[in-house]
């Protein structure tokens, strides 16, 4: 007589746990990201300036630690980490441009190394080019970003900062931009558009302090919400903030601490 071997209930409560943690996991690639930007470098000094990025768990999610407001021909590299301080992404001024031009590179381990070096490192990939709409300052905060040929690998490749990849020629840059800044990043109201066919991307607007049910408060400039789409890589839309931040500066304020 056979012996019919039942699975036990462990086994069964084990599959119902990954069964639930696959469902969650495909519920949140369905969801929109929200993530609250604090433009404070994480470093806490006085007198630096960057920014902490966190999601909507309150877990930190990038970081751009202690860069200088110096005018843009002195700015130098800016360097987009992950929570833990890997580098993803590397930005830099374009010298000489009437329209506020920035080229995104894939970043490396040593990036502090190489930090000060004027030429891209072989092992840096464009990932794409950024720019405002108009030369003038005044008129407004419309922006274009162009993708590389292989921007889209190169974004998902810093979103997981996964391989790392190799180029010694600049990367062909799509005449259509890919995404377009439209609205006013100045005063936190701005969309991030895909531009073939005009569907949003990512929204920044004002962040709110309290609950539905009471008084809403508006927190100041330096603290706004990201909301990226599905799809879409968060660490390409947090560099093209970044950038943002950059062409539509305003003069930097460090906090400084009172004992009163």
């Amino acid at each position: 007589m056979s012996t019919r071997i039942h699975p036990s209930s462990s086994d069964a409560a084990g599959r119902a746990r990954r069964r639930a943690a696959a469902a969650a996991a495909a519920e949140r690639e369905r969801r929109s990201a929200v993530y609250t930007v604090w433009k404070r470098s994480s470093m806490g000094f006085q007198g630096t300036d960057g920014f902490c990025v966190y999601d909507d768990a309150g877990r930190l999610a990038f970081r751009v630690d202690n860069y200088s407001r110096r005018q843009k021909l002195c700015a130098g590299e800016l360097l987009l980490m992950d929570g833990q301080g890997t580098p993803l992404l590397s930005l830099r001024p374009q010298l000489l441009s009437l329209h506020d031009r920035w080229n995104c590179y894939t970043a490396t381990e040593d990036a502090d190394v190489d930090k000060k070096a004027s030429s891209t490192s072989p092992a840096q990939q464009q990932v794409f080019t950024m720019s405002r709409c108009s030369a003038l300052r005044s008129s407004s905060d419309n922006a274009e970003v162009h993708m590389s040929s292989s921007g889209a690998g190169s974004a998902a490749a810093a979103s997981s900062s996964s391989s790392t990849l190799s180029c010694k020629q600049p990367q062909a840059v799509a005449t259509v931009p890919g995404y377009r800044v439209e609205g006013s990043f100045s005063r936190r109201s701005c969309e991030i558009r895909h531009g073939s066919d005009g569907r949003e991307a990512a929204r920044i607007t004002r962040k709110s302090a309290g609950v539905a049910s009471r008084p809403v408060a508006m927190l100041g400039d330096d603290v706004f919400s990201l909301v990226v789409q599905p799809g879409v890589a968060v660490a390409t839309v947090m560099a093209i903030v970044v950038v943002m931040d950059r062409i539509c500066r305003r003069p930097y304020t460090p906090m400084v601490c009172s004992s009163r």
